[in-house]
C-alpha cells in the first residue's frame, strides 16, 4: 500500500476483500497456497491469499485517515500513502481449561500501526544555471 495514492489502495483493499486481488505473501509464505492471481500482482513465488479481516481493518484505517484530512482542509485527489507500518503490541492474556485439570494460555496478538497520508508535491522545474565565466572572461567584463 506505501506509495499508493488513497483511492487506489482503497480499491486494492476493497478488490482484496472480494476476493478478485490477492495480497502476496513474500516473507512468511511456509504453507501458503499458490494462486493465478499473484502473478499479476508481481509475486515471484506465485504465493497469495485474501486476509479479509485485515483488509477491512485498513479500509476502516484510510476512511479515518481520509476525514482527518478533510478537517484538516487537504486536498484528497492528491493523497497517498507516504509511510505505513505495524508493530507488535502487548498481548493480553486469557485462560483455556485443558483436560486432566491443566490450564494454558490463551494469548491475544494485537498490533499497533502506523499510517501517515502525504499529498503529492509537484516538481518545480530547475532554473538554468548561469555559465561559470573562467578568469579570463571576468577580466573582459570588468
Amino acid at each position: 500500500l506505501e506509495l499508493h495514492a488513497l483511492e487506489a489502495a482503497q480499491q486494492y483493499l476493497k478488490d482484496v476483500v472480494a476476493m478478485k486481488r490477492c495480497v502476496v505473501f513474500r516473507r512468511f509464505c511456509g504453507g501458503v497456497g499458490r494462486t493465478a492471481q499473484a502473478k499479476n500482482e508481481g509475486s515471484t513465488n506465485g504465493q497469495g491469499r485474501w486476509p479479509k479481516k485485515c483488509a477491512e481493518a485498513l479500509l476502516g484505517l484510510l476512511e479515518n485517515a481520509k476525514s482527518n484530512a478533510e478537517t484538516k482542509g487537504l486536498d484528497i485527489e492528491s493523497l497517498s500513502v507516504n509511510h505505513i507500518q505495524v508493530n507488535k503490541a502487548i498481548a493480553q492474556r486469557r485462560r483455556t481449561y485443558r483436560a486432566h485439570g491443566r490450564i494454558n494460555p490463551y494469548m491475544s496478538s494485537p498490533c499497533h500501526v502506523e499510517l501517515t497520508l502525504s499529498e503529492k508535491v509537484e516538481a518545480v522545474k530547475r532554473e538554468a544555471e548561469p555559465k561559470k565565466l573562467n578568469r579570463i572572461e571576468k577580466a573582459k567584463l570588468r
